[in-house]
């Protein structure tokens, strides 16, 4: 993000995991062996290809399941075996095995925190993301998309996350305004490139380029002086809104004078899709109005919010200008029934909502509490991570040990 705003960057942690029960990974690594790869190529896939795809038969599952599925059937280990067989699978001749490959990657990210995990593999998680945004069509693009997103979320601002924008953001751009791709694609990756921008970015002219990139999509749907005073929605409505949802993001990290450049430019042409016969882009208008106004005004002129009060374990966040609330919807948009997880362990969306460094239990204070089993896997997570650490310690003081005799 731009360096005029101040927003912890410090070392983002966190680990953990989760377990997705995908039987697509496990069949990839059967045997502690992979299996030979093989890169996109045009021909069928194979009847042994199918058979591993048919373990993604809802790779919704991984989200849904989340945390809980890590005490039941296997431990951190087994997440990351099977994550690499997803990995792997994203070089499948298959382009359903790849969607499914790409899917079962996101979902895992939303659920769990596997910050070092893929921070190892971070490279070779864009450069699949890469491969299936330029060969991919539709349905891939748009889960190759929304694996970027989360990819840059775990990161956090940094050095990754920015290597990864620089590497997708052309790639992204391209798509976005491919009027031959696929609406759904198109949509999402406008949402992952307001969402990537807004976390690694560091320099403000990238930051005014995607801003105007979003806005050339949005304003087609802009009333028309030769229209009526109904705005009719169209295929690309849909487009126009992730566009001006992501648009209105990126606003919130602007310097001052921009956003009320943006005002006086928009000003009379944003409330024409207030009149637009599609519910979402009505709602989507007028919270990028108030938000703008909230902005151009300062955050302690509106005092008429109506607080929300959101509750993650042990703690509550308190939702109370219209910058957070589009900030929280945008996230939990991507995260979806993994906002909550992150809201705890997630140091990067710890430091854009202020709430400090994660808060961690003691056995003793568990005990104490009513607390759901997703709540108590993250003690888990953090004792398992412990100890860990101190086996490999251990192991390390053997070796020196052997050496010495």
């Amino acid at each position: 993000m731009p360096k005029n705003k101040k927003r912890n960057t410090s070392h983002r942690g966190g680990s953990g995991g989760g377990g997705s029960g995908a039987a697509a990974a496990t069949a990839a690594t059967a045997g502690g062996q992979h299996r030979n790869v093989q890169p996109f190529s045009d021909e069928d896939a194979s009847i042994e290809t199918m058979s591993h795809c048919s373990g993604y038969s809802d790779p919704s599952s991984f989200a849904e399941d989340g945390p809980e599925v890590l005490d039941e059937e296997g431990t951190q280990e087994d997440l990351e075996y099977k994550l690499k067989g997803f990995i792997d699978l994203t070089l499948d001749k298959s382009a359903k095995t790849r969607q499914a490959a790409l899917e079962g990657i996101k979902n895992a990210l939303a659920s769990k925190m596997l910050y070092e995990f893929i921070l190892e593999r971070r490279m070779t998680l864009t450069d699949s993301i890469e491969r299936c945004l330029k060969k991919g069509k539709g349905d891939e693009q748009r889960a190759a998309a929304a694996l970027a997103s989360v990819l840059c979320i775990q990161l956090g601002p940094g050095i990754e996350s920015e290597e990864v924008l620089k590497t997708l953001g052309p790639i992204l751009k391209k798509i976005i305004c491919d009027g031959t791709a696929s609406i759904q694609a198109r949509q999402t990756c406008a949402t992952c490139f307001g969402v990537c921008c807004f976390i690694a970015t560091d320099d403000i002219t990238e930051l005014y380029s995607t801003l105007q990139c979003l806005e050339n999509i949005f304003t087609k749907s802009y009333l028309k002086e030769k229209d009526t005073n109904v705005i009719c929605s169209t295929p690309n409505t849909a487009l126009h809104i992730s566009s001006l949802l992501a648009w209105t993001l990126l606003l919130t990290i602007c310097p001052i004078n921009e956003v009320k450049k943006k005002l006086e430019v928009h000003f009379h042409k944003l409330p024409s899709l207030l009149s637009s016969d599609d519910v979402n882009m009505r709602i989507a208008a007028g919270e990028s109005l108030a938000l703008l106004f909230e902005l151009a005004r300062g955050m302690e002129s509106e005092r008429d919010f109506p607080t929300e009060t959101v509750k993650f374990g042990p703690e509550r966040m308190y939702i109370d200008c219209w910058v957070k609330k589009h900030t929280y919807d945008t996230f939990k948009e991507i995260l979806g029934s993994g906002m909550q997880y992150h809201l705890q362990s997630n140091e990067f969306l710890r430091n854009v909502f202020e709430l400090g460094p994660p808060v961690m239990l003691d056995a003793a204070a568990l005990k104490t509490m009513k607390i759901s089993r997703f709540e108590r896997h993250l003690y888990n997570s953090a004792a398992f991570k412990a100890r860990t650490k101190a086996r490999s310690k251990c192991r390390d003081k053997r070796a020196d040990v052997g050496e010495f005799f």
